[in-house]
């Protein structure tokens, strides 16, 4: 099992590459070139071409079933599960095949009010409870 972070905008690598030395599990980040960055990772980095979904696909391509990935993007989710790969949130809640066809369809209806120039709210700021309940979380699945 190794863990794959969605790295580009995840607020919990920290706590996952800590986690997971640990346990001595294997953590690969996977980013757009448009976030290199020169400083040294406890992980694995593997960049990718800035374009829409660059680092989708590279995550999918990579996971095997038992594989923790670690994203906020649905749709990602949504090919992980199929993998059978567990996925996280970094807010700590774990994804479904149960919830996700919703979830997708929540967020179709988002892009279509975006799209007609709708007001529609962002995320709320990450705060650290969600941190700490992300740690959590994970912990219990790096164990399970």
């Amino acid at each position: 099992m190794k863990i794959i972070i969605d790295a580009d905008a995840c607020p919990v690598q920290d706590v996952v590459i800590e986690e997971s030395a640990k346990r001595g599990k294997d953590v690969v980040l996977v980013k757009s070139y448009a976030h290199y960055s020169n400083v040294e990772q406890e992980a694995e980095v593997i960049y990718v071409d800035p374009g829409n979904d660059s680092a989708d696909y590279k995550i999918v391509q990579l996971a095997v079933p038992g594989d923790i990935i670690i994203t906020q993007d649905y749709g990602l989710a949504a090919l992980a599960l199929e993998k059978n790969c567990k996925v996280l949130h970094h807010t700590g809640f774990l994804y479904s095949k149960d919830r996700i066809d919703a979830m997708l369809f929540e967020r179709h209806q988002s892009a279509k009010r975006r799209r007609s120039k709708q007001r529609v709210r962002g995320p709320k700021p990450f705060t650290n409870e969600q941190k700490e309940h992300f740690k959590e979380q994970f912990i219990k699945e790096l164990e399970a």
